[in-house]
């Protein structure tokens, strides 16, 4: 699918730089033929047809990669369940016993153009900006499911000091990283009654 969107991209960049910096200049010198070249024509198909493949491809990857099952794990927070992330670094009633060392996990979101626009004119009339809000979420969840991934291959059985890091890419994307360490801990004593 990447190498797909990657040729829609070269013929829309092809056709956009052909159209601009040949079909304007050739419009100027012959603007009393109005039959257009069959260069030109190609050119424009090129920067269209590469705008509706790069979308095409986009489309198929978002329907391939959302799942319902992972979409409400990710919403709750799922972190599979047997690993503990604290922001503090110790854990309550537990020791550490072993440093496994820095997981990390990051992501970039975007919102697409709809939902952009709406939240322009949200913009303009106040209110909370939610196409953000749940950009945002979305963007924190996968992240931390990442980080907790990566620690889960180490044997971890909690990451402490856990931080959170956004960052503007372009435009509406946000960068969001997370961090911490994970460790080992002591299991607790369990005293018999």
């Amino acid at each position: 699918m990447k190498a797909i969107r990657q040729i829609g991209s070269l013929a829309f960049v092809l056709g956009l730089f052909v159209s601009v910096f040949a079909g304007i200049p050739w419009r100027v010198v012959v603007s009393d033929d109005p039959t257009v070249p069959l260069w030109l024509q190609i050119a424009i198909f090129c920067l269209l047809g590469g705008i509706l493949v790069v979308l095409g491809t986009l489309a198929c990857e978002q329907k391939r990669f959302r799942s319902p099952a992972s979409d409400d794990a990710a919403a709750e927070g799922d972190t599979g369940g047997s690993i503990l992330l604290l922001n503090s670094d110790t854990v309550p009633s537990r020791d550490v016993t072993d440093v496994l060392g820095l997981v990390q996990g990051h992501t970039v979101f975007a919102v697409w153009i709809g939902k952009d626009l709406s939240a322009i004119v949200r913009l303009l009339l106040g209110g909370e900006l939610t196409e953000y809000t749940e950009m945002m979420g979305a963007a924190r969840s996968t992240a931390t499911a990442r980080m907790t991934a990566q620690a889960a291959e180490l044997g971890a059985d909690a990451i402490i000091n856990v931080r959170y890091m956004t960052t503007s890419v372009v435009g509406t994307a946000a960068e969001l990283l997370v961090y911490g360490t994970a460790v080992k801990l002591h299991k607790p004593v369990s005293v018999g009654v």
